[in-house]
């Protein structure tokens, strides 16, 4: 079992399917994610770095990307959610929709790949 596995397994299970969407649309989204951690939380890495981590609060789920420029750049498509620079908060009732988790799978994949590939330079 991986660390998202048994992540999942702890998480209420009225929150399980929700957060599983997260990391199956992360995955159909973006080949070659890795299992791992990133900032002491379960995460799916690309490339070696923080992709996603969908996790259970007290009052709502989050989904982090590792990223204080994703959310912000796509702000108008936030409407309806309660976000910050780095998380994006949702509800087992009031899922992300697959459009905009997309968006924001594609929009961190660039941010990787860019910085990654400057490197090699």
């Amino acid at each position: 079992m991986g660390i998202i596995d048994a992540h999942l397994e702890r998480a209420a299970a009225g929150n399980r399917a929700a957060l599983a969407r997260v990391y199956a649309v992360a995955r159909a989204s973006t080949p070659d994610l890795t299992e791992g951690e990133s900032y002491g939380m379960p995460a799916l890495l690309y490339r070696g770095k923080g992709f996603v981590a969908a996790l259970e609060a007290k009052s709502h789920l989050g989904l982090y990307p590792f990223s204080g420029k994703v959310l912000p750049a796509l702000g108008d498509r936030l409407t309806g959610f309660e976000w910050s620079q780095g998380a994006l908060k949702f509800t087992a009732q009031h899922e992300i929709p697959d459009d905009l988790l997309h968006l924001i799978f594609e929009a961190r994949r660039g941010e990787i790949d860019l910085q990654l590939d400057r490197k090699k330079r």
